[in-house]
C-alpha cells in the first residue's frame, strides 16, 4: 500500500508566503490527528554545528512552533548530544551552540531541552528484539514526550549516503551510549600511502585513538569508538572504513534505533525533510560545502520510510548543480548520493526499515 507523502515547492506570492505554506503543509499531512491538547510534543531537529550554514533556519521552526501550540500542544526543540568532538558534545555546549545559530527561545517560543542529559546519559532502554539489538538506548525526553516531530535537513552523509528522516530518529535520538553501540561497526583503516602526516585527524578525534609515528597517522583500534569523524576530516582520503562489512550493519543498526524511538508514538509521531541547502556532508561539521543540486522544497508525511525515498528521488531527478563536489552522476535521474559515496548502499537502511514495519517505499507524492 502506497503511503502519502506532501510536497510544496518554494514558490511563494503576496497571498502565502512560505511559512504560511508550511503550515499548510503540516496541516495537510496531519499535525491536528498527531496532536492533543495538553500534548508534550519533541520537535526533535538538528541545530547545526558553530560554523556551519546549512541547518533549518529558525523562522520555520518557529512556524512549526506556533503550528503546535494553536492545537493545544506545548512543543520543545529537542536533539541529544553528539558522539564527537565538537561544539554539541555536552548540553552546556549544545545549548549555547543552538543558541548562537538562531534558535534562542526570544526567536522560535519554545525551550530547547537536550534529551539525553548534561553528558549523554540520561537514558530509556527499550527493548526492540532485533537482528543486531535487543534493547536500543533513548534519550529520555524524548521517550517521556507525548508526541515527535521530526524535522530533518535532507542532505548527504558520509556513513549512510543520505541523512533524512530515519537518520534524525535513529542516531539523532541516541543517548550518547546508543550511538556508540550503533557505530561499534565503523572500523577506520589508515591508508599509509596516502597519510602526509598532517595531523588534522588527530586534532579532530574525541578519543585520542589517533596519533602520528615517522610521520604517518596510527589508529589505536582500543581507543577509537568509530563516530567517523576522521574519515572525512582527512585531506587525502588516508583513512577508510572496511565499506563491505561495516556500512551494511551501521544502517541496519541506525534503523533499529528508529524503531525504538517510534515504539511508544504510535499515531503521534510526523515527519517532515527541508529538502534545501543540499550539501554533500552532516551538518554536524563546522562547515558546509557547496550544494550538489538547487533547492527543491519541503516534504512532510505520517510515513518516515516514504519520506526519504521521496526525498532521494526528488533529489536524483535533479541536474546537479555546477562547481558542487559532484564529478559524476550529475545528469537528471542518476544517484547523486552514490555519486558522492560511491561504497554506500543507502537502498539498505530503507529495506530494512520496510521488512521492519517501519513504514513503506511505495509512495504517492501530493503537491499542495
Amino acid at each position: 500500500m502506497k503511503s502519502n507523502v506532501y510536497f510544496i515547492d518554494l514558490r511563494a506570492t503576496a497571498k502565502e508566503n512560505l511559512v504560511a505554506k508550511l503550515a499548510r503543509l503540516l496541516d495537510t499531512a496531519g499535525l491536528s490527528e498527531t496532536i492533543k491538547e495538553r500534548d508534550l510534543v519533541a520537535v526533535k531537529l538538528h541545530f547545526g554545528e558553530q560554523g556551519n550554514t546549512a541547518f533549518i533556519r529558525p523562522v520555520f521552526i518557529r512556524k512549526i512552533v506556533e503550528s503546535i501550540k494553536q492545537i493545544g500542544g506545548v512543543p520543545f526543540l529537542t536533539d541529544a548530544n553528539t558522539l564527537y568532538a565538537g561544539t554539541r558534545s555536552d548540553s552546556p555546549h549544545h545549548l549555547l551552540t543552538a543558541i548562537q545559530n538562531g534558535f534562542a527561545y526570544a526567536v522560535v517560543d519554545a525551550p530547547i531541552v537536550i534529551a539525553d542529559g548534561l553528558r549523554g546519559k540520561s537514558e530509556t532502554a527499550v527493548t526492540v528484539n532485533q537482528k543486531n539489538f535487543k534493547k536500543v538506548y533513548i534519550g529520555s525526553d524524548i521517550m517521556e514526550a507525548d508526541a515527535l516531530i521530526s524535522v530533518a535537513h535532507f542532505k548527504g552523509h558520509e556513513l549512510s549516503g543520505f541523512g533524512g528522516a530515519i537518520k534524525n530518529m535513529g542516531m539523532g535520538c541516541a543517548s550518547r551510549r546508543g550511538k556508540l553501540a550503533q557505530h561499534s561497526t565503523v572500523s577506520p583503516k589508515v591508508i599509509k600511502k596516502k597519510c602526509i602526516g598532517c595531523g588534522d585527524c588527530m586534532d579532530h578525534c574525541s578519543q585520542n585513538a589517533l596519533s602520528l609515528e615517522k610521520e604517518k597517522a596510527v589508529l589505536d583500534a582500543k581507543k577509537c569508538i568509530g563516530c567517523g569523524e576522521c574519515i572525512i576530516i582527512c585531506p587525502n582520503e588516508a583513512i577508510q572504513i572496511q565499506w563491505n562489512q561495516d556500512i551494511p550493519v551501521f544502517l541496519e543498526n541506525m534503523v533499529e534505533y528508529t524503531m525504538g524511538v517510534l515504539k511508544n508514538k504510535a499515531g503521534k509521531t510526523l515527519f517532515a525533510n527541508f529538502i534545501t541547502d543540499i550539501s554533500p556532508a552532516c551538518d554536524c561539521y563546522g562547515h558546509n560545502d557547496a550544494p550538489i543540486v538547487r533547492n527543491i522544497g519541503i516534504v512532510s508525511s505520517t510515513d518516515p520510510v516514504a519520506i526519504d525515498q521521496a526525498s532521494v528521488d526528488l533529489v536524483n531527478r535533479e541536474q546537479a548543480l555546477p562547481e558542487s563536489c559532484l564529478t559524476t552522476n550529475m545528469e537528471k535521474g542518476e544517484d547523486k548520493f552514490r555519486g558522492i559515496y560511491p561504497n554506500v548502499d543507502w537502498t539498505i537502511q530503507l529495506d530494512y526499515a520496510q521488512r521492519l514495519g517501519l513504514g513503506s517505499r511505495s509512495y504517492e507524492l501530493k503537491k499542495i
